[in-house]
């Protein structure tokens, strides 16, 4: 069986996308991942009691007062310290420095409450229904320099009802959420562990 993927989750809420991805992995410990690490902008972040609940490391520094680069470079020190090899956000609410994301291309996932590319950014519930869209949802996508902009490698949709307004349509999109991230965290990391295989095969050969 291959070697788990070393999973680092940031977050800097109340970490419902955290506890949806331990949970998921607290089910069946042949998942293709672990969590070593959970890190937050946010020292108080309800998610870093949870996490510290569940036995995963936990690390916090304050954004306030730091440059967005300081700050990304030292998140990435305490990433490499931990052997991470996929960053997953899960209501990270800081954008990413362009070196940071540079530096680890392909190996940052998010989740967005859209059906992208429609509706980058915040306030997509209150978007979708002026719009007049049928449809709302979650996308889980590669994190690249712009925002909201990267590979979509999976999606779920949510019917929009007539009575709708953004806080029903979140709480529906929430769960829809808590779904399909630990299953595109699965099915990411297992296909990171099959192209390494074949890539050490082709260097045999």
């Amino acid at each position: 069986m291959a070697e788990k993927v070393r999973v680092a989750i940031l977050l800097s809420g109340r970490g419902s996308n955290m506890l949806a991805l331990s949970e998921y992995k607290r089910r069946d410990p042949d998942r293709a991942y672990e969590i070593v690490l959970v890190a937050s902008n946010v020292p108080e972040a309800r998610g870093l009691v949870l996490a510290r609940r569940f036995g995963i490391k936990a690390w916090a520094r304050s954004h306030r007062g730091i440059k967005r680069e300081e700050f990304d470079s030292l998140l990435d020190a305490v990433l490499l310290e931990h052997k991470v090899e996929i960053v997953a956000l899960a209501g990270y609410m800081r954008l990413l420095s362009p070196g940071f994301v540079e530096k680890w291309e392909g190996r940052i996932l998010n989740i967005h409450p859209s059906l992208l590319p429609s509706h980058k950014g915040l306030d997509t519930h209150q978007r979708a229904i002026l719009a007049g869209d049928e449809y709302a949802g979650c996308s889980v996508h590669v994190v690249t320099a712009d925002l909201d902009s990267g590979p979509v490698v999976a999606q779920a949709r949510v019917k929009i009802l007539p009575r709708d307004d953004p806080d029903s349509l979140a709480a529906r999109v929430l769960e829809q959420e808590h779904l399909l991230y630990p299953l595109a965290l699965e099915e990411y990391c297992r296909a990171l562990r099959e192209d390494e295989a074949k890539e050490q095969e082709r260097d045999a050969g």
